[in-house]
């Protein structure tokens, strides 16, 4: 496994994967704009799910989760506002966070698909 960037492509590949297989649909991948990226965009049945996906070989620097701090957060709010602005099908739904994280030897992986990991100011 070769560079960061192969690294998170790789780990967004095998999640977008493993939710394809949990029943989800896939919308978008790795929608852009000014204030950031959203690796992977799709729908839960009716509701629309911002996915951040990590990987971290080791913890010795925090784990994933921990990786996902509240600057991060607020930049996924704001690109996600952006697309529910710029996409008028998806502002009617229902939407949500979630996180999937990787973690262990590239070789034999340890997947963990937090649900609505986090909220903003509550909501």
């Amino acid at each position: 496994m070769g560079t960061q960037s192969n690294r998170g492509q790789w780990a967004e590949e095998l999640a977008h994967t493993y939710l394809c297989e949990q029943g989800l649909q896939s919308i978008e991948r790795n929608y852009r704009c000014k204030a950031g990226e959203i690796d992977l965009i799709m729908l839960d049945q009716a509701i629309l799910v911002f996915i951040e996906v990590r990987y971290r070989k080791n913890q010795r620097y925090g784990g994933s989760l921990e990786s996902i701090d509240a600057r991060k957060q607020q930049r996924i709010l704001i690109t996600a506002n952006h697309y529910l602005q710029s996409h008028q099908w998806a502002s009617l739904r229902q939407s949500r966070f979630d996180v999937v994280l990787f973690s262990g030897a590239p070789e034999n992986p340890k997947l963990r698909w937090i649900s609505d990991a986090f909220r903003i100011n509550g909501k």
